[in-house]
């Protein structure tokens, strides 16, 4: 439209510029150069457009659309085509909804849904679904997807550690939907559920109950390992002192107790008064000094 716009500048400058030289008016012909000069410029520059980085453009020439999509940056077109441009970033979709779980208890849900858009597909998504494609196949596919997730779960499945398994649950069965399109889906992160606060409290108590039997069973299992400690303790010093106890004999006892009259008796400190004799003849110390 612009590119006909600058050749109709052109055109009415030079009619301007052929009247005004055939009525001798040559200073009102010069001017008509300028209208030349304009059109000139702007003919020219629709022959380049410019893709802004994270873009790619379709190029839409009377209604045939080009299978090759423009890069990023910039590119020479037909003048008298549309380049329509489609964001390639990751975008996010934000919803609210109430969804049904397995007992058929409504929940309230803020879920998100994080998607970019397949590059080369965006020549095929203009031509099937057009630039809303949004709001036309992937929002309500989204919902329509969400809730059939969720109604397989129990509420407290969707409370508790299964939300991981639900989020990827929803990102599969979305793929499989708007995959094909060019539409990809990058995860469907749920950011907040409320459950009716009756059925909250319940499950919650019973969470506590069964972190209080966990632990409880903790408990038991460090007083067993505790006991078996304490048995193979037990046990050990048995053995040692059952070694032990079988290595000594009375004639050990009676050399250990002659060689100890005999270091005391060679000691020059000590003055060793003996009467008579011990049991097993072995000499009795009264003193030394």
């Amino acid at each position: 439209m612009v590119f006909i716009v600058g050749l109709a500048i052109i055109v009415i400058s030079v009619v301007t510029y052929l009247n005004m030289r055939k009525y001798g008016r040559y200073k009102e012909a010069q001017m008509s150069f300028a209208g030349m000069a304009v059109g000139a410029i702007i003919s020219f520059l629709q022959l380049f457009t410019v893709v802004p980085a994270g873009n790619v453009g379709v190029v839409d020439f009377l209604g045939n659309v080009s299978d090759n999509t423009l890069k990023a940056g910039v590119n020479i077109v037909n003048p008298m085509a549309n380049v329509i441009k489609f964001s390639i970033k990751t975008q996010e979709i934000r919803e609210m909804m109430n969804v049904p779980s397995k007992e058929g208890l409504p929940i309230q849900l803020e879920v998100s849904l994080l998607y970019n858009l397949d590059p080369e597909n965006a020549s095929k998504i203009y031509k099937t679904v057009g630039e809303n494609f949004r709001e036309i196949i992937l929002i309500p596919q989204f919902r329509s997807v969400v809730r059939g997730v969720t109604a397989k779960y129990d509420a407290k499945a969707l409370y508790t550690a299964s939300r991981e398994q639900l989020a990827a649950e929803m990102r599969q069965e979305l793929e499989k939907l708007v995959g094909p399109r060019g539409i990809l889906i990058e995860s469907a992160p749920m950011r907040q559920i409320t459950l009716p606060s009756g059925l909250t409290a319940s499950i919650e108590e019973k969470l506590k109950a069964e972190q209080e039997s966990e632990r409880m069973e903790f408990i038991l299992r460090r007083e067993e390992q505790e006991a078996d400690r304490k048995r193979i303790e037990a046990k050990g010093i048995s053995d040692f002192q059952d070694i032990v106890s079988r290595g000594i004999s009375q004639q050990l006892l009676q050399w250990k107790g002659i060689e100890a009259t005999e270091k005391l008796a060679s000691s020059t400190n000590s003055k060793i008064v003996i009467i008579g004799s011990g049991k097993d003849g072995l000499p009795i110390i009264l003193g030394n000094q």
